[in-house]
């Protein structure tokens, strides 16, 4: 059974400026989830699940999903404030204003995957060899498997000139993830990799790997992602700006013991939407992928 991509898209994009997810990049207006999807489909996935908005659902639509949803085989679900939640525990959280992170919304998906499956952010681009890898992982595992896999980057090859950046710091012992420390703010100071955390400041060499949120999980993960959840609801209701990680939950996949992470690597150069500046850097950098043949001028064939 081919595996599933699936796609979070419903974040609110307060540094961006606007909904990145959507925004024209390639030479004919497609969007950078655009060329992610063609890699996954390209790769061996046979459907895409997006992670989205209630609010975004038409401009979704008419500038990627019916696109799309003509050339492969995809489907949508909406992450709201409310979802996986209780009438209590929508009453103690009725502060929030926006979606639970990115583990709730992994797990807004559920019903909708039913194969193993990669998780990838919509902003992100991660190159075609690391679909492959991930592909060609997930199509071997037995159903009740409890190994994963995920893709580093290497960190100075992640970072954005125009602002900070949001990256789990890895630890790998073996081939396998040990540990992801989640560090919410690097960024340059001059020419120094800088993070800030818990109020201190940490100098990075640049060489450290990072977790881009690009993981590979088979459906058994599922149940350690609901222990997560349910613990965090317990502390965070009632904090309006708290957010459950996926790549916290990953790492408590094998600090609990449930499971193994397998560390595939990429020494892809990362290139994003984060902040306004990086359109103009994207645009080019897709450009630069089609004028060398690596994607075709027109992507989808529809």
């Amino acid at each position: 059974m081919k595996p599933t991509l699936l796609v979070l898209a419903a974040g609110m994009g307060s540094r961006y400026g606007g909904v990145k997810q959507i925004d024209a990049v390639g030479k004919h207006n497609e969007c950078l989830l655009d060329f992610s999807t063609f890699d996954a489909k390209k790769c061996g996935f046979g459907k895409v699940v997006f992670v989205i908005r209630k609010d975004i659902e038409s401009d979704f639509r008419e500038r990627l999903f019916n696109r799309v949803a003509e050339n492969f085989d995809a489907e949508y679900v909406f992450q709201t404030p409310d979802a996986l939640l209780s009438s209590e525990e929508i009453s103690k959280a009725s502060e929030r204003t926006k979606p639970w992170g990115t583990i709730h919304a992994v797990l807004c998906a559920e019903n909708k995957i039913n194969t193993p499956f990669a998780v990838i952010n919509s902003d992100d681009y991660y190159g075609r060899d690391a679909f492959n890898t991930l592909g060609s992982y997930l199509s071997g595992l037995s159903p009740e498997s409890t190994n994963h896999a995920m893709v580093g980057y290497v960190l100075g090859n992640t970072m954005s000139r125009s602002g900070s950046v949001s990256r789990g710091v890895c630890t790998v012992k073996d081939g396998y993830l040990d540990s992801i420390t989640e560090n919410t703010k690097i960024f340059y100071k001059d020419d120094k990799i800088i993070s800030e955390l818990d109020g201190k400041e940490y100098v990075f060499s640049g060489k450290e790997w990072v977790s881009m949120n690009l993981f590979a999980f088979n459906t058994t993960a599922f149940d350690e992602f609901h222990v997560y959840w349910d613990s965090f609801k317990k502390t965070s209701l009632d904090k309006p700006k708290a957010e459950a990680l996926l790549p916290v939950a990953a790492s408590d996949i094998v600090k609990h013991g449930k499971g193994s992470i397998k560390f595939f690597t990429s020494t892809e150069k990362w290139f994003g939407m984060t902040y306004p500046e990086d359109r103009a850097i994207v645009k080019k950098e897709i450009a630069e992928k089609i004028d060398t043949g690596y994607y075709p001028e027109k992507l989808w064939e529809k």
